[in-house]
């Protein structure tokens, strides 16, 4: 099949690219700059922005079978408006192409995060189970939350849609969480928020991609899975602690023993909040509100409705990942 993936040269974006090829897919990515590494397995690349309706009308007529709608402004800080115009307008622009270049099918890459409420414990929650969370405190939760809900209210007879929730995904080329917990462990600036027994959910690259494919090969108008979200992760929920030093032993980085009381990290997010708004500082604040409850709180989700629907089971266990991570790191 010719298939477009939006955002394909990302951590995700790559791995699904990667997958379609050896599928013997004709792939297509939409990104907004050039990436060799997918050059090199032979995807073609379209530049452009997803809030440019133009530039997302024309990359999506080239006489596509799908899309894997990936791309995303992720992150724990920045304005409302660029998260809204990447996530809600931009995914609002890629239905909408959908819809006039007669595409049939789409993946959509949503997130746990669309659940958020507080501190308020997810332990073996399904989509049917987990509504959706109210009063987000970060940009990317609320927009993504909004554009999970168009995608669904897609769904139809002509354009079959399903949005896919992996849990903090990571794994060899990850180069946004690991590269971050390393830094801050080798600065001695990385702290366990509240006693680290809260136990969390992770999904390992491959695994993450592997979901988007067994969807797709069950996705069509009228799937059980069509119009319908779903968790995914690897299905081993380990305590937070384990989670962050098992991923920095196998970096070869200092592990982490030292902990920050709950309340004492969410004072701190929103002092960090208030002087990144106030001050031109470049970045993210080490600490943010929404951050504080995350990092402190059980998520942790069933794969059931996933294995039923369509027959996601994880490959990889956490074990073998960070293995496999080692060594890539190792060389």
């Amino acid at each position: 099949m010719k298939i477009l993936v939006t955002g394909g040269g990302g951590f995700l974006g790559q791995a699904l690219c990667r997958g379609l090829v050896e599928r013997g897919h004709d792939v297509t990515s939409f990104n907004r700059g050039r990436y060799p590494a997918l050059d090199a397995i032979g995807v073609r690349q379209v530049a452009g922005d997803l809030a440019d309706r133009e530039a997302v009308m024309a990359a999506f007529a080239g006489g596509f079978d799908a899309v894997f709608h990936n791309a995303a402004k992720a992150g724990a800080w920045g304005s409302y408006d660029s998260y809204h115009q990447a996530n809600v307008v931009g995914t609002q622009n890629v239905l909408d192409a959908c819809r006039v270049h007669g595409i049939g099918r789409l993946v959509y890459t949503s997130t746990p995060s669309v659940t958020h409420r507080a501190t308020h414990p997810v332990e073996g929650g399904t989509a049917e189970t987990v509504p959706y969370g109210e009063n987000f405190q970060a940009p990317y939760a609320t927009t993504k939350a909004i554009a999970e809900k168009a995608v669904l209210a897609a769904n139809d007879a002509n354009l079959a849609t399903v949005a896919l929730r992996p849990r903090l995904i990571w794994g060899p080329g990850d180069n946004q969480i690991l590269p971050r917990l390393v830094e801050r462990a080798k600065a001695g600036r990385l702290r366990i928020v509240g006693s680290g027994d809260n136990r969390v959910d992770t999904t390992y690259i491959d695994n993450a991609a592997q979901a988007h494919f067994d969807a797709f090969e069950h996705l069509h108008p009228g799937a059980t899975c069509a119009g319908k979200a779903y968790f995914i992760s690897n299905g081993e929920p380990w305590p937070m602690r384990e989670v962050l030093n098992g991923l920095l032993r196998a970096a070869g980085a200092p592990e982490v023993h030292r902990h920050l009381p709950f309340r004492v990290a969410y004072a701190v997010g929103v002092v960090c909040e208030g002087v990144w708004s106030i001050l031109p500082l470049k970045g993210e604040p080490p600490m943010t509100r929404f951050l504080a409850e995350q990092l402190s709180t059980s998520h942790w989700y069933s794969m059931a409705p996933a294995t039923r629907d369509f027959g996601y089971v994880p490959k990889v266990t956490m074990a073998e990942g960070l293995e496999r991570l080692r060594a890539s790191i190792a060389g």
